[in-house]
């Protein structure tokens, strides 16, 4: 697909520049102090690559081809157990590069940033291939490749015929049989990945030539023409601006000086350099060091311990096995205060039997291989995971009082409903006044607003179990397409009534009574933002049939993702809510949630569109052709939301089929087209068009027949022949 990434600046699509079919981030590791004097983040970010599915279409020559197609398009050891080395991260890079990465922003000529200009980059990189990651907001200083070839532990990945190793990118086998490594081998593998990030420069070489614009930062390496011959590890040295829109720096309501990632539109690429399309689903480790007076949470699978640097500083670290969207890192430093759950925990059911819903049938894991909680009998029997909440100072008796105790049977609730939590643990933070939502739900980690702990319980309760929900349904299961957001804001909002009903320990009648309530009133506040907004910000696809399209380079743009308004709406909230809601009162509630369940266990650690492929739309025409009637503007609708003259033929045959049955005469055309070029289907048609007895439709038949009987074969234009005379 070829989509047009030169943005008009009137417009307010965000484009999503990184050029994920050519090269794919695997994992990350990064490496961050905290500046709250300067407002910044300075470090590096190490990324392992791999080639990405259209890195074949990349030819190694001078033919001059080549360098079209990737040029920027129009458009047994772990970390929690291995103790990372004593060095900060200015000793690091003394040790990897030989001075500090300051310095090295005026003695590397070679390295281009801001100073050059788009057309003297691309004049002088014509030919060689460019890595693009999303980047917004960044002073890059300096992009190295690394030597990993003498990392203790590496040599194991060597391979015994080196003939087909290109001599470009020799330590391409053995990152790519680190990354390779199965599942068992996480602990070794995260281990090794640390370990490489801290390695060297090549002798003599490294420096990589790179430029950033408003958007991506693009790095390439002189006189290497393809993905197979790029370097497949790059440490990138940075430091983040105060005015980037991906943290926040503030004080918390204790005034004390902090800083959050807030969610924003431009996900992380002000944070680090990024492939920010959901595609491009990787692991993560983060080493931060911030004042010792701090506490860095961050989305990972492990509790940190604070080690104390010799700086007055504290280095927290933290990893993940499960592959997701960069978008989804979460980090928050500031002078947090743990609440005392200790007496709360002693009551946490271990097992969820008494409550379990449904019984488990699990699917074998379709997704790509890791550490994945589903299979495990520990993780089915766990109805409750460890949590943690934390808060500033001043409101850490309310969050204790009312949020804490909410924890546990909301956990339970999710439990019983969707079964394995897919993350081994939860921590929750109150963040400052001004974060512009209730709640935000990231890997291991729920940010909540100060709002939900005043009052009674009930908005507190109803939005920890909303994000509790995205733990499934946002995370675990993610959309391919960002615009496709109802597929987790819908999924949660449905879900967050289920649970928050359940962890109340409701009767029936109340149960109902209750979501009737919030139905009503998520009618009305739909109604009102339907009247008040857009017309193009309410459509749940704005791509509609290119959901999911991307360019040949795997760039693509978000619809309105930049548009300030659609931050504070609704409406995928609410319509997806209310789809949902349909189908449930069709099938039946408890048949609904158990389809849920049986859907998180097949699909979880996947990506997913809401896209109708052909064979589920072949059975939705075939169901809709029990129905008696069908109303003209129904049937009008159906076509232009589906496209249905733009589908297969098996999809336009029941689609005729409904035309015929209810007479919709609109769409006659519709059939006379199928009849003239789909004679291998058609037949049984004509008889169907005799059949009702209706003068319009016998006048069809005859005047396509007698349009098409000199090409048809024999023997069918005889039984036609028989159906209309």
């Amino acid at each position: 697909m070829g989509l047009d990434l030169d943005l008009d600046p009137s417009q307010d699509d965000l484009p999503l520049k990184a050029n994920t079919n050519h090269m794919l981030v695997k994992h990350y590791v990064l490496d961050l102090t905290v500046h709250f004097e300067k407002k910044v983040f300075e470090g590096s970010v190490f990324l392992f690559l791999e080639t990405g599915k259209g890195a074949g279409e990349f030819c190694d020559g001078d033919s001059g081809t080549a360098g079209k197609s990737h040029v920027m398009p129009v458009i047994d050891l772990g970390v929690s157990k291995v103790p990372i080395a004593e060095q900060s991260a200015s000793d690091a890079s003394d040790t990897a590069c030989g001075g500090s990465h300051r310095q090295l922003t005026s003695d590397c000529a070679g390295c281009h940033g801001d100073g050059l200009t788009e057309n003297s980059w691309e004049n002088e990189s014509s030919g060689d291939f460019i890595l693009v990651l999303d980047c917004c907001d960044l002073a890059v200083t300096r992009v190295e490749e690394v030597d990993v070839t003498l990392v203790p532990g590496m040599e194991a990945f060597r391979v015994k015929d080196e003939g087909g190793v290109s001599s470009a990118c020799p330590s391409a086998p053995l990152l790519q049989g680190l990354m390779s490594l199965p599942a068992a081998c996480w602990e070794q593998q995260h281990s090794l990945y640390y370990h490489c990030s801290r390695a060297p420069t090549p002798s003599g070489a490294g420096t990589l030539l790179f430029h950033t614009d408003k958007w991506s930062l693009q790095i390439r390496k002189k006189g290497v023409r393809t993905p197979h011959n790029f370097p497949r590890s790059l440490r990138i040295w940075y430091e983040t601006k105060p005015e980037g829109s991906s943290v926040r720096w503030t004080k918390d309501q204790s005034g004390r000086l902090c800083v959050y990632t807030v969610g924003c539109p431009i996900n992380n690429r002000a944070l680090f350099p990024c492939q920010e399309p959901p595609v491009a689903m990787s692991t993560w480790q983060a080493r931060v060091q911030a004042p010792s007076d701090c506490v860095v949470l961050l989305s990972g699978e492990n509790e940190a311990d604070p080690v104390p640097q010799e700086n007055g500083f504290s280095c927290w670290e933290y990893y993940v096995t499960m592959p997701m969207p960069a978008s989804t890192f979460t980090l928050a430093v500031g002078c947090w205060v743990m609440a005392d759950n200790s007496i709360l925990t002693s009551n946490v059911p271990n097992k969820g039997s008494e409550m379990d819903y449904f019984c488990l049938n699990l699917h074998p894991c379709s997704h790509v291989d890791f550490p994945c909680r589903f299979p495990s009998a520990a993780a089915q029997a766990q109805a409750v995971i460890p949590y943690r909440v934390f808060a500033p100072s001043c409101l850490l008796q309310r969050a204790e009082d009312m949020l804490l105790p909410l924890l546990s049977p909301c956990l339970a609730a999710a439990f019983s409903f969707l079964g394995v939590h897919p993350f081994s643990r939860l921590d929750v933070l109150i963040v400052p006044a001004e974060f512009p939502s209730l709640g935000m739900a990231s890997p291991h980690m729920v940010f909540l607003s100060q709002s939900v702990l005043t009052g009674d319980s009930s908005l507190c309760g109803a939005r920890l179990c909303h994000e509790v929900a995205h733990a499934w349904f946002g995370l675990a299961i993610g959309a391919r397409d960002w615009t496709e957001e109802w597929i987790s804001e819908g999924f949660a909002t449905y879900l967050e009534d289920i649970f928050w009903a359940h962890a109340q320990k409701l009767s029936r009648v109340q149960t109902e009574d209750q979501c009737q309530l919030k139905a009503l009133l998520r009618w009305r506040r739909l109604r009102d933002e339907l009247q008040n907004s857009e017309e193009e910000l309410q459509i749940l696809r704005p791509n509609k049939e290119s959901t999911g399209e991307v360019s040949e380079s795997g760039a693509s743009l978000v619809k309105h993702g930049l548009n300030p308004s659609k931050t504070f709406m609704q409406v995928h909230y609410l319509k997806g809510y209310f789809l949902l809601s349909f189908l449930s009162n069709k099938v039946g509630e408890k048949q609904f949630l158990k389809f849920f369940r049986n859907f998180v266990e097949k699909y979880h650690g996947q990506l997913i569109l809401s896209q109708v492929t052909a064979e589920q739309l072949v059975l939705l025409l075939e169901l809709l052709l029990d129905e008696a009637e069908l109303s003209g503007t129904v049937l009008h609708m159906l076509k232009r939301v589906y496209s249905l003259q733009e589908r297969d033929a098996e999809v336009r045959h029941r689609w005729c089929e409904l035309v015929v049955k209810h007479k919709h005469s609109a769409a006659y055309k519709d059939v006379e087209h199928f009849l003239l070029e789909d004679q291998a289907m058609g037949v049984y048609l004509y008889g169907e068009l005799m059949l009702h007895e209706d003068g319009l439709q016998q006048a069809l038949a005859r005047r396509c027949f007698s349009r098409a009987q000199e090409d048809m074969d024999i023997a069918v234009r005889k039984v036609v022949e028989d159906m209309i005379y």
